[in-house]
This record gives C-alpha cells, sequence and structure tokens, in this order.
C-alpha cells in the first residue's frame, strides 16, 4: 500500500463515520473563550479544563477584563489544571497583547498569534482550524502518535515534521476536520499505552496493526 492509498482509506473512513467533528473543548463559540481552553489544555486534559473554564469565562468574558485582572485573581480560577503558575503568566499576558496590539480580537494570521504570550504553533494552529476554518494541523500528543503509529507520517522527530507530512497528503477542504479525527481516535480507540486493534475501523490500512498481526 503507498502512502497516498493509506491516506486516502483512512479519510475517507473517518469521513463516513465521524463528518462533523467538533473539539471537545466547552467555550461558547468566543474565540477568546477557546483561546483560553486551549492554553490551559497544554499538558491536562480537556475534561479538567471544562471543569474550570465556566467560572472563569464568567469572571472574565472580554480581554479587557482578564487583562484588568491580578495574578493572584486568575490563579484561584486555575490552580487545579496543571502548571497553574505558568498558565496564570499566559493568560494575563494573552488578555493583555490583545487589547494592547489586537482591538481586544483573537487575530486569524499565524504569525500574530504566535506573538502572543502563551501561544505556540499547536495552539495557533487550534484557532485557526476550529475558529476561522483554515486548513492548519494542530498537532498533540494524539496526533503526533497516530499518525505514526498508523503510518500516516515516517519517522516524524517534531510535531513540525508531522504537520508539514499531515498537511502535504491531507486535501485542504479536510485539515481542520482532520485535526479532530486524529485527536479523537487518539483519545478513545488508539491510546498510548493499549491500542484497541479489535475496535478500530481502520485497522485494515494500519501499519502498526499489520505488522503486529
Amino acid at each position: 500500500m503507498t502512502i497516498k492509498e493509506r491516506y486516502a482509506k483512512v479519510l475517507q473512513w473517518f469521513e463516513a463515520e465521524m463528518p462533523d467533528p467538533k473539539t471537545e473543548l466547552h467555550y461558547n463559540g468566543n474565540p477568546f473563550h477557546l483561546l483560553i481552553a486551549v492554553i490551559l489544555s497544554a499538558q491536562c486534559t480537556d475534561k479538567r479544563v471544562n471543569m474550570v473554564t465556566p467560572p472563569l469565562f464568567e469572571a472574565y468574558p472580554t480581554p479587557e477584563a482578564l487583562a484588568a485582572a491580578t495574578p493572584e485573581e486568575v490563579f484561584e480560577y486555575v490552580k487545579s489544571v496543571s502548571y497553574p503558575n505558568n498558565k496564570t503568566r499566559s493568560l494575563l499576558g494573552m488578555a493583555q497583547a490583545l487589547v494592547e496590539r489586537f482591538d481586544s480580537q483573537v487575530p486569524s494570521d499565524i504569525d500574530q498569534l504566535l506573538t502572543i504570550p502563551g501561544v505556540g504553533r499547536k495552539t495557533a494552529n487550534v484557532i485557526l482550524a476550529v475558529v476561522y476554518n483554515r486548513a492548519a494541523m494542530a498537532v498533540d500528543t494524539h496526533v503526533f502518535r497516530v499518525s505514526e503509529r498508523i503510518g500516516l507520517t515516517t519517522d516524524a522527530k517534531t510535531p513540525l515534521d508531522t504537520e508539514r507530512t499531515l498537511m502535504k497528503y491531507i486535501p485542504a477542504d479536510k485539515v481542520a476536520r482532520a485535526h479532530h479525527w486524529l485527536i479523537l481516535h487518539g483519545r478513545y480507540v488508539c491510546k498510548a499505552r493499549r491500542p484497541d486493534c479489535l475496535n478500530c475501523g481502520i485497522k485494515e490500512w494500519c501499519r502498526y496493526y499489520n505488522k503486529s498481526k
């Protein structure tokens, strides 16, 4: 099987089974709140983030409100997530940057997004894909692992390697959804420690499964 054939079969299956995948981070359609949630989600489960964000969103409905807060105030809302001190600083820096440089709007340009405190390439690509429906591939641990295990990538050393390969082979109109497909597949089926190959719909085209038979 060629890599193009593998991509075609895998994408065809996902499109049939999950035609409209969504992020599992709750944010009520507000790009600013999604940015908060994505920053908090680094090395933290979506479930935990979704427990933390409702009161945080209520307290800080706008970038102006968050930018005016103190670190001590914000910390109380995020203390149960991983690295709460660092994320408190990132949230405050992000809000201040939006107010001071972007008219309180979340930018739709990756270069601008990457200038915002707390926003790395993965976070920027999530915003572009989810908010602006751009062909942007955010590579988290699930996407990195699943892509390599299935055989969509080969010997990718970094998330950027994975991103570039996925962007090369996935049609632009499917990229934003493919980001969710791979995350959800990695979260619920192709798990890190024990992939559930018996219940996997794409095992026929999976490099890992066919090698391990």
